[in-house]
């Protein structure tokens, strides 16, 4: 899912957030860059500016005093109104306007405040940092700069380079610059995090939902061939033998229990597939199905980290035999690392259902592997075996890594 780039600006509009938590968050982000707060935040370097009335009072009298003071009030309240924070293009272009305002009103304070007039350059220097970030470097330096040459080239104003150094401004100036870029890495920081925060939420409900499509098409693919092959065996038996039927009814009716059950447990994300019970369910479909069936009768020679993933693929590969094969014949080999199911039906090679991509997706995600194709002269075989598990066992040399590589060969050879 491709997102637009990370701005370091509040959380716009675009950022939808998933949970209550973040919701809240974004919900803080905003308020403080609107209404009062918002003016708050603006107003608060504005107390500086009462250094700068004084030097005004200082250095000008009269007519000179009262323009002055107008500059500087101007200046105030073109800061107030400065849009720092909207990345809108419009908002840009205001931005700029205002940025203009503040430079020109800036310069027109410094006759009437000298020196102390380039404290005006502080908020300048905030301004340009908050649009422009690290590409701010070259005006704030020229700001800087300013700030401790002009007094000292302007004769009339009598000013030194010491007494330049103890305005303190020119040294202000880089400060607040790499004060107001390191808040606005925290910004970044925090946005980021938010927006990873929603993503997240969206990645884990969409896996979810995935999981729950997956293991429905399971237990019900499962369940619902079962019940329609005994159903398909009550109905050809209701004439012939009603006694039998009735089993076979009583028996469907089980099974609709089970599968709601497990349709539930799915949902509820506490369903257990065991292999063994696989087995026992295999078996009892393969019977009903008419298909002669070669099973295990037990599965303590599979390591227990493995039986869940190849119950799942048991009850994937029965399925499609009962579905698919039009086999007469099937098997299940078991060894430590790996299953087998094999068949002697029609063997033809088909697009994979969304059965087998599930199966796939779950070996996938345990570390393991899995093939699925037809035999020579017919058949299909559907294996699944954990790599790292074979490789283990072959080095130790153990019973079990030579049955899990000869039964192999043996089933080819079979079909």
């Amino acid at each position: 899912m491709a997102e637009p780039p990370v701005r370091w600006t509040n959380v716009d509009s675009k950022t939808a957030p998933h949970t209550k938590a973040e919701a809240e968050w974004v919900a803080t982000q905003r308020k403080w860059t609107r209404g009062w707060r918002r003016l708050v935040l603006l107003a608060i370097p504005l107390v500086y500016l009462i250094y700068v009335a004084g030097s005004v009072r200082q250095n000008s009298h009269g007519a000179a005093a009262v323009a002055g003071y107008a500059v500087l009030a101007a200046f105030a309240a073109c800061w107030l109104a400065v849009p720092l924070v909207p990345a809108a293009e419009a908002s840009k272009r205001r931005f700029w306007a205002w940025y203009a305002v503040l430079a020109a009103l800036a310069v027109a304070e410094l006759p009437f405040a000298r020196a102390a007039g380039f404290v005006l350059c502080v908020f300048i220097t905030i301004a340009t940092v908050a649009r422009l970030g690290a590409r701010a470097a070259p005006i704030v330096a020229g700001l800087a700069l300013g700030a401790l040459l002009v007094p000292v080239a302007i004769g009339p104003w009598h000013d030194s380079l010491a007494a330049a150094f103890d305005t303190v401004t020119p040294v202000a100036i880089p400060v607040v610059a790499l004060t107001m870029f390191a808040g606005m890495q925290v910004v970044r920081g925090n946005q980021a995090l938010a927006e990873a925060r929603a993503e997240l939420s969206r990645l884990a409900a969409e896996n979810e939902r995935i999981r729950i499509a997956r293991d429905l098409h399971d237990l019900l693919g499962h369940s619902l061939t079962t019940i329609t092959v005994k159903a398909g065996l009550a109905r050809r038996l209701g004439s012939a033998d009603p006694a039998r039927a009735v089993d076979q009814i009583a028996e469907v009716e089980e099974l609709s229990r089970r599968a709601l059950a497990d349709v539930r447990a799915a949902v509820s994300g506490y369903r257990d597939v065991t292999l063994v019970n696989e087995l026992a369910r295999g078996r009892e479909l393969l019977r009903a199905s008419g298909i002669a069936a070669d099973l295990p009768t037990a599965a303590d020679v599979v390591d227990p980290a493995h039986q869940e993933l190849f119950g799942w693929a048991v009850r994937e590969g029965l399925t499609n035999v009962i579905r698919h094969a039009r086999a007469s014949w099937c098997a299940v080999r078991l060894s430590p690392s790996c299953v087998e199911i094999s068949d002697d039906g029609i063997g033809a090679a088909a697009p994979a259902g969304n059965g087998l991509r599930g199966l796939r997706e779950r070996v996938a995600a345990a570390g393991g592997a899995l093939d699925a194709g037809p035999l020579q002269p017919r058949g299909w075989q559907l294996r699944v075996w954990m790599p790292s598990a074979v490789a283990r066992l072959a080095a130790g040399g153990t019973p079990g890594a030579a049955e899990g590589t000869s039964f192999t060969a043996a089933q080819g050879r079979g079909h």
